[in-house]
């Protein structure tokens, strides 16, 4: 009888020692995965501060340039809706990169309608502008980066096996990583002439 007990017990302690070494892995494993979700929520506040400084510079930037260009009226009305879309977004991440890529291709045809423009060039309150915003955009490309790349480590451990079997149970899934909008490699086209 003392033998089986022994057994018996041996056994259950061998159990409760998987039980809670598999407890202790899982506990890790979601502690790494609040880590790299807070990565990315991080990250991607830093991508909407600058996108927020973009956003304040494109009315300084349009006011200084809607006198000399008032037929160009659609691209000064797409870029406030698209401003305003990305206000408005707060389904998560996925909407606001939706909008801001709208707010990028819309300041893309500004800025192709500007070259047009010699006199704008020579103005120093567009320049000063211009430059300020160029800087931007190049926070703008490094701060997506390092979103994108803190987005990849995250959406590569929820994918990875034996984090997959768990990452959805624990309320974990992939996020959405800033792309390149739409014919983004296409030069836009602008017609200046005045019917």
């Amino acid at each position: 009888m003392k033998k089986g007990l022994i057994i018996f017990l041996v056994a259950l302690l061998g159990i409760l020692a998987v039980v809670c070494a598999l407890g202790a892995y899982v506990v890790g494993e979601y502690n790494t995965l609040v880590k790299l979700s807070t990565d990315t929520d991080k990250a991607f506040a830093n991508v909407e501060t600058v996108l927020q400084r973009r956003f304040d510079l494109i009315p300084n930037l349009v006011s200084s340039v809607k006198g000399v260009m008032a037929q160009e009226q659609k691209v000064f009305s797409d870029i406030a809706d698209a401003r305003t879309k990305y206000a408005g977004a707060t389904s998560g991440t996925s909407a606001k990169v939706e909008a801001a890529n709208e707010v990028e291709s819309s300041l893309g045809r500004l800025l192709v309608i500007m070259e047009n423009y010699p006199e704008l060039k020579s103005n120093q309150n567009v320049t000063a502008l211009m430059d300020e915003l160029s800087g931007t955009e190049n926070r703008i490309s490094v701060e997506r980066q390092r979103y994108n790349d803190a987005v990849a480590s995250f959406n590569l451990k929820v994918k990875t096996f034996p984090t997959s079997l768990f990452a959805g149970m624990l309320g974990f899934s992939e996020k959405t990583m800033f792309k390149a909008v739409d014919q983004a490699n296409v030069v836009p086209t602008v017609d200046l002439t005045v019917n």
